[in-house]
């Protein structure tokens, strides 16, 4: 019997999403799959004149609503199947939102760690030229994920636009500003959970000054620590890769700020004002109203789910918890409010770069964060109420809400029932 795969184990929610609505069986053959899923090597001149081999991936999940659009990762242990999945559940959240795309997903098999700075501008650019034909503004848009940034992707349009011959900024999101970047881009993904969050306050019978705990305080765990802080919530533990530290009474979370873009790590104020070292495990089991992990996949699983003593999980990562996990939560009666959703933030404002690209006008980062702060709130609602109608966990929610979008498009192409009628 074949092993059970990252892909396989993300399907499972959208076959229990299918459960709850009437759709034709074309549309789960559609999905189970991606529509192709390509590899390349990449090999860069080293800076001490070797040349070094790097694997890569690009996949195109589904099209059937728009091109396809999702980061690339640069990481040690990246897998076509883990690229495969992230393409699954970009389709899915690309639903949810309303936005005119499929998934997509690329990832390079690099410690980014080990190389220098010009050798991953190579390595960028060496990325674009094996892929070139498979990206495209109108075919397949990529952005910044894990370790890749707004400059990595300046230099990825830079040489996408150099093979085509003419500026084509709309080939990626996440460049800088004053390489066709859109304000407000930085915080996206941060700011759309906080949004989602504020907007449900009542529901989730949150408060100010309530606990929050942030599981990864890289770009969207700092956002989220940050306007939580400000709208006085008190942050009392987080964690980066170096560990993590737990204040009752709360951190000070600007001098956390400040101390990563020092490149020091969190645990460097441990000691200090009441601020004690913890582990990863005992950072999820502090109690707390809102848990915000902000990290990688499957950090919440079967072994430790039970341990957690929250009210409130928003996913700022993709993939969080597992599907044990999500069941041992909501028996314990947590509110889970999905990656799909809750992290929507970052392509929403990425789908509004592209918007501005393509038409040459940007907007005023108060208009971005109008127009995402709405899509939040407007989503989240239906999400929400659907969730209670059907008395289902939100993430089955966000899945029926998504899947309900996919179907209406993929039926459109006519089903088995339309043809042999």
């Amino acid at each position: 019997m074949m092993e059970e795969t990252m892909l396989d184990k993300a399907l499972v929610r959208l076959e229990e999403a299918a459960r709850h609505l009437n759709i034709d069986s074309d549309v789960l053959e559609k999905l189970k799959y991606p529509r192709e899923t390509i590899k390349a090597r990449l090999m860069i001149r080293m800076d001490d004149g070797s040349r070094k081999s790097f694997m890569a991936w690009r996949c195109r999940y589904d099209d059937t609503r728009g091109p396809t659009k999702g980061g690339i990762r640069f990481h040690p242990d990246v897998t076509a199947e883990e690229v495969e999945t992230l393409a699954f559940w970009m389709t899915i959240k690309c639903a949810v939102t309303n936005l005119p795309y499929g998934g997509g997903k690329g990832g390079v098999r690099v410690d980014p760690r080990s190389l220098s700075r010009s050798e991953i501008e190579r390595l960028s650019r060496a990325y674009v030229q094996a892929f070139a034909r498979v990206i495209g503004p109108d075919r397949d848009i990529p952005a910044p994920d894990v370790y890749t940034n707004a400059m990595i992707m300046g230099w990825m349009a830079d040489e996408y636009s150099t093979l085509m011959g003419e500026s084509m900024p709309a080939v990626v999101t996440g460049k800088p500003i004053a390489l066709g970047g859109s304000l407000g881009r930085n915080d996206a993904t941060a700011r759309g959970g906080y949004y989602l969050l504020n907007h449900l306050r009542d529901e989730l019978k949150l408060e100010k000054g309530g606990r929050v705990v942030v599981q990864g305080f890289g770009n969207a765990g700092q956002y989220i620590a940050e306007l939580m802080a400000q709208d006085g919530y008190r942050v009392v533990a987080v964690s980066d890769t170096g560990g993590a530290i737990l204040n009752d009474d709360g951190l000070n979370v600007a001098e956390l700020i400040a101390l990563k873009k020092n490149g020091k790590s969190v645990v460097d104020l441990a000691g200090q004002n009441g601020t004690i070292k913890i582990s990863t495990d005992e950072l999820l089991a502090v109690p707390s109203d809102v848990l915000v992990p902000a990290a990688m996949e499957d950090l919440i699983h079967k072994g430790n789910a039970a341990s957690i003593r929250t009210r409130v999980i928003l996913e700022l990562a993709n993939g969080p918890i597992t599907a044990e996990a999500d069941t041992i939560l909501n028996a314990a009666g947590v509110i889970i409010l999905p990656d799909i959703l809750a992290n929507a933030g970052g392509v929403t404002v990425s789908y509004f770069e592209w918007v501005q690209n393509k038409q040459g006008f940007y907007w005023t980062v108060e208009e971005i964060h109008e127009r995402l702060r709405r899509i939040m709130e407007a989503e989240g609602k239906l999400i929400w109420d659907l969730a209670k109608e059907q008395n289902i966990p939100v993430r089955t929610a966000a899945y029926v809400h998504a899947l309900g979008r996919l179907a209406e498009a993929i039926e459109a192409h006519g089903t088995q029932a339309f043809f042999t009628a």
